[in-house]
């Protein structure tokens, strides 16, 4: 495996230890607490560098042609390519992820940057409207924001932050990136990565450090936007702490509680296969998770029958072995997953498959087995009232209701806070239609037969 070493934060085109830290941290991997990566120490006096340097990079970065920003992307790019073997390794030890899952993250960071480049960027053409009033041109144009801090989460420590930092450089704003304390080395390789591409300095920059430094950078007077994914009580505090910062881009994704609607037209094989996918890969540690699995009342013996079946076959273990599924992401997960069992037995549901810590040979990690849960009572009332059905658990649980009709899976599907993403299993795209339509969900699948599918 890799050594590895903490390089500190990289501030103005330089790897530097902060010599006035004001605490320190452990990169650990979940699947084996006895493989510590690194120990990293962290500043809140390098906020205010970070800043500074932020917006005096802006001033030039802002006014270089988006053709001259895109070329310092492609040899990012280029870099990560060269860069997956370590990327993807270190993406395991520090989040979990079984290797296979690692490499097709660093995958999605690699065409992250092309499909922002080809397809990204027609959002935000400049463009003309003539004679929009009498004797008058009407134009719009794009301009830069400012200085954006990037607050990266655990799960996708690449990717999901990838996201936001590609599309703000290759616009002209300059970046603040500060990874998640459970996923620093990661950071520290994307800073890498970008300073081997010649980014300028001040353009891009990565501080390290726990909640604190993440509050600071966020609430800093010298940002003008924050662009974060995790949990939703971050979010919402991130959104109160900046409230009167009126100038303050916030772009904020906060968690979700995403349901699978499988209707009894459906191809169940690929229903199975998609919904068990769903709900317990990345051990059910995603924002896109589904959790929620509403089946009609004509195939719901079935289904379950065979959902439960297939649920014990799945292999879990060390992530550097390429198991399924590996471990949770730290002790306070497991005790929340282990947890919200209870709860949903106390609110009625019929626990079908319990989940439990598991041990695995020669590792001590945060391992547990899959949970599925039979919801008995589907009134709106007690499912908006439920604490187990409208919180996002963020470990491999499923809840599985009997539905009677598309109208009533279209309610349940929109009774949750946290509408993300939903699919429906059907082969009628009229049905899948109807029910889209009113679906309170940003993204919607359409879950045919594939071959099916090229046919409609």
């Amino acid at each position: 495996m890799l050594v590895l070493q903490a390089k500190g934060n990289y501030i103005a085109g330089r790897f530097t230890i902060p010599r006035d830290k004001v605490g320190e941290f452990f990169s650990l991997n979940p699947g084996d607490t006895s493989d510590r990566l690194a120990q990293i120490p962290f500043s809140y006096k390098a906020i205010d560098e970070a800043v500074e340097n932020a917006r005096t990079a802006f001033r030039t970065w802002k006014r270089r042609s988006v053709a001259e920003r895109a070329e310092y992307l492609k040899k990012y790019r280029d870099i990560l390519k060269k860069m997956e073997p370590n990327l993807s390794e270190v993406i395991t030890r520090e989040v979990g992820k079984p290797i296979w899952e690692s490499k097709q993250e660093v995958a999605t960071m690699v065409n992250k940057i092309d499909v922002t480049i080809n397809e990204g960027l027609k959002s935000v053409t400049d463009y003309e409207i003539p004679a929009i009033l009498e004797n008058t041109l009407g134009t719009c144009r794009y301009k830069a924001h400012g200085v954006f801090v990037v607050v990266g989460p655990f799960n996708f420590p690449g990717h999901l932050a990838n996201g936001h930092i590609v599309p703000a450089l290759l616009t002209g704003n300059t970046v603040i990136f500060k990874p998640s304390e459970k996923s620093p080395i990661v950071g520290q390789l994307m800073a890498e990565a970008l300073h081997e591409a010649g980014i300028p300095e001040g353009v891009f920059q990565l501080v390290q450090g726990e909640r604190e430094v993440g509050r600071r950078l966020s609430v800093h007077e010298g940002v003008d936007g924050v662009l974060f994914t995790g949990s939703y009580d971050v979010g919402l505090k991130i959104k109160q702490d900046t409230l009167q910062q009126h100038w303050k881009l916030l772009a904020l994704e906060m968690g979700g509680k995403n349901s699978a609607v499988v209707l009894e037209d459906a191809d169940l094989d690929w229903a199975l296969y998609e919904t068990l996918t769903g709900a317990f890969i990345t051990a059910g540690q995603r924002c896109s998770s589904t959790s929620r699995i509403l089946v009609h009342k004509n195939v719901f013996d079935s289904f379950v029958e065979r959902f439960h079946k297939q649920s014990k076959a799945f292999s879990i273990g060390y992530p550097l072995d390429n198991p399924f599924m590996g471990p949770l992401i730290d002790g306070g997960a497991v005790e929340k997953y282990l947890k919200f069992t209870g709860i949903a037995s106390r609110e009625g549901c019929d626990i079908l498959m319990h989940g439990k810590q598991l041990e695995v040979e020669g590792h001590n990690g945060y391992y547990v087995t899959p949970s599925i849960c039979l919801v008995r009572n589907n009134t709106m009332a007690a499912v908006k009232k439920s604490v187990y059905q409208q919180t996002e658990i963020f470990g491999p649980n499923a809840a599985i209701y009997c539905v009677d009709s598309d109208e009533e899976a279209l309610a349940l599907a929109n009774a949750t806070n946290f509408g993300l993403v939903c699919s429906v299993f059907t082969n009628s795209k009229t049905r899948f239609d109807n029910i889209a339509q009113d679906l309170e969900a940003g993204l919607v699948n359409l879950e045919v037969t594939p071959l099916l599918f090229l046919n409609q």
